[in-house]
Order: structure tokens, then sequence, then C-alpha cells
């Protein structure tokens, strides 16, 4: 039996094509400044967002640290969207690595320009001063949820009239300028840093680049080398980057049909609550009415499909690249007889008493 993977769209496999231009990339090595590959890549991204200049990094995780790191000092306050991926799943580093602290604004991720002003705190010796706010586009944990770009800016024009700084986490950009047929460099405007991943919806092995203007960039390549970022021949890895932002930017749309049609086969199963929205990305949010997250996602795991429990009744599902509209029919199947499964167990539980 096929296993179905839809845990996240970071468990692609590279293409043969990508495989080839990675065996085929010209290399240097980095740390000194030496690859000619990762050049590219970094003045292709920077292109791509508007900004003066990008930097190569191993992980979304360290782009977004030292975009943050390099903005912050011990005892700032970085305000956030609740279930920002900078916050949940980070490991803690911006409190541990930077020592700041976070003003985490309540709601599905997004916030508006007015709450920003509201959670501002200026510069006080009895205060921990404001200094950053960082916005997640798409956001990961709201399922893929679009920003609308007027809030954006308003929320970035609120944040620059304070005095802060404004970071946008775009791991998922590509996905959120396909969603919303806008580039990603308008929707990048204004950010003093952003960061973007390449092994997401893109599907190449690894890598992420935070971008800005130069003087940004030469702080974050001193922080990228103190946490142990800098990589020798990473051409390799880069030329997938490049292959990738050439050939898979576009059929993200493919993901996107893919999850609204996922979404609305399971929205029609008894027991699951799915949410739907006239803008969907790839990410599918399923809340369970009668059963336990772990539940499902071992009943699941038995009928050959992966899935991501991220609540105690809620699961994730991630469309890309390696499932296409035939594997998420036979998800969708597999996963109504999971759920009749579970519901099953439930029944005769509540019997048992």
């Amino acid at each position: 039996m096929a296993v179905i993977d839809l845990r996240s769209d970071t468990v692609t496999r590279p293409t043969a094509e990508m495989r080839r231009v990675m065996a085929n990339a010209e290399v240097g090595d980095d740390v000194y400044g030496e690859d000619p590959t990762v050049r590219q890549l970094e003045e292709r991204v920077a292109e791509l967002l508007g900004t003066q200049a990008a930097l190569f990094v191993p992980s979304g995780t360290m782009a977004n640290q030292i975009a943050l790191r390099a903005q912050v000092r011990p005892g700032d306050k970085v305000i956030i969207g609740a279930g920002a991926h900078v916050w949940m799943y980070e490991s803690g580093a911006l409190a541990a690595l930077a020592g700041a602290q976070t003003h985490v604004l309540p709601g599905d991720g997004r916030f508006t320009a007015a709450a920003v002003r509201e959670a501002f705190t200026p510069q006080d010796p009895y205060l921990s001063p404001t200094r950053v706010v960082a916005v997640e586009n798409t956001h990961n944990m709201g399922g893929g949820l679009l920003w609308d770009q007027d809030e954006v800016t308003a929320v970035v024009t609120a944040a620059h009239a304070l005095g802060m700084a404004a970071h946008l986490d775009g791991a998922r950009l590509w996905n959120a300028a396909i969603a919303s047929q806008t580039s990603e460099r308008a929707l990048a405007a204004g950010f003093d840093s952003v960061s973007v991943c390449l092994s997401k919806g893109l599907g190449a092995p690894a890598g992420s680049l935070v971008a800005g203007s130069r003087e940004l960039i030469t702080t974050c390549h001193r922080f990228r080398k103190m946490y142990g970022g800098g990589m020798r021949q990473a051409g390799i890895l880069a030329a997938a980057g490049l292959h990738a932002l050439t050939h898979h930017r576009e059929r993200l749309a493919q993901d996107h049909d893919h999850a609204r049609h996922l979404a609305e086969s399971l929205a029609q199963v008894p027991g699951l609550r799915v949410a739907l929205r006239k803008e969907m990305t790839n990410i599918v949010m399923v809340d369970l009415e009668r059963t336990s997250a772990a539940t499902l996602v071992a009943a699941a795991r038995r009928h050959g499909v992966l899935l991501g429990a991220v609540g105690a009744r809620r699961v994730r599902l991630v469309t890309h690249l390696d499932v296409d509209r035939a594997a998420i029919d036979a998800a969708v199947a597999a996963l109504v007889q999971a759920t009749r499964e579970c519901q099953a167990e439930a029944d005769a539980q509540e019997r048992a008493g």
C-alpha cells in the first residue's frame, strides 16, 4: 500500500530534474563567499522580494531568528500573532538566543494596526520596549491563512510610525503570491526583513533565505556564523532552490486546488469540521467532534495516510507536489473509513460507561 503523506509540505523529494541540476552545480566555499550558485540564488531572491540583499541559510527557523536577533536587544519585545511559528515552533530561540520577549496578539494569527498600537510600549525604565512586529503570511497554524494586503500595509505603517521594525515570516510567501495573484515583491513591500523557505511548497531539499537592506544582511551574516549556519559547498542546495523558483512556483496553484478539493470532501464527513474559505492555500485544518487527534492519526496511518496532530482535537493536512488529485481522492476515502472506525470506538466506549 502506497503511503500518502499529508503531514507537511516539507516531506517532498527532489524531482529528477532537480537532482540533475544539483549534481551539475558549480560550487565554492560559501563561508568565504566563493560559491557562485549561492550568490546567484541570493541575488535572485533579493530581486524577487525587492530588497537590497539576501542571505542563504540552512533553515526557516534560522532565517527568522537571525533577522529578529539583528533588530532587537535583550529584554526587548516582539509583537506576534497567535500561533506564530517564531513563537511556537522555533524552540524558544527568540528568548533563549536573542533575550527577547513576545507579546502575542489574540485571534487567528492575523491582527490589525490598531492592535499593534495598543500593544506597543514606549521607552520607559519600567517597561520592555517594543522593537519589532512580526507578520506570518501565509499563517501556518491559521490553516494557511492569507493576509489582506491592505491590513499588512496598515500594520507595517503603524510599526514604522512607532519606531519599530517589521519582519515578514514568509516561509510560504510563494503560496500567498499565487493565492492572491500578487507578486512576492508587493507582498514584501515595506518590511525591514523577510524570510522565505525553499523546502516547503517549492520542493527543494533544504534552505531558506533572509532578505533586507545591505546593512541588515551584514548583521544577519554575523549571526548566521554565530549560530553555526555557515555552509561550505552549499551551491548544491542553492541550485535546487534556483530550479524550484523557476519551475515550481506557478504549480503551487495545483496544491491549492487539491487543498480545496480535500477540504470540501472532508467537510461532508460526519464528525469532521472544516473551515472553508474563499481563498485556500495548501493547508487544511480539521476539527474532530468525537475523537482525539491522536486516535485519528493512528487510524489514518493504518489506512496509509499520514496526518499531523496540531491540537487535542485538531489535525493538519498539507498538499504538496508529491500528492496528485488521485492521491487526494484516495486519502479522502481512507479518512472516511478511519473516521468511521474512530467513531465506532467512541460509541463503544460510551456504551461501556
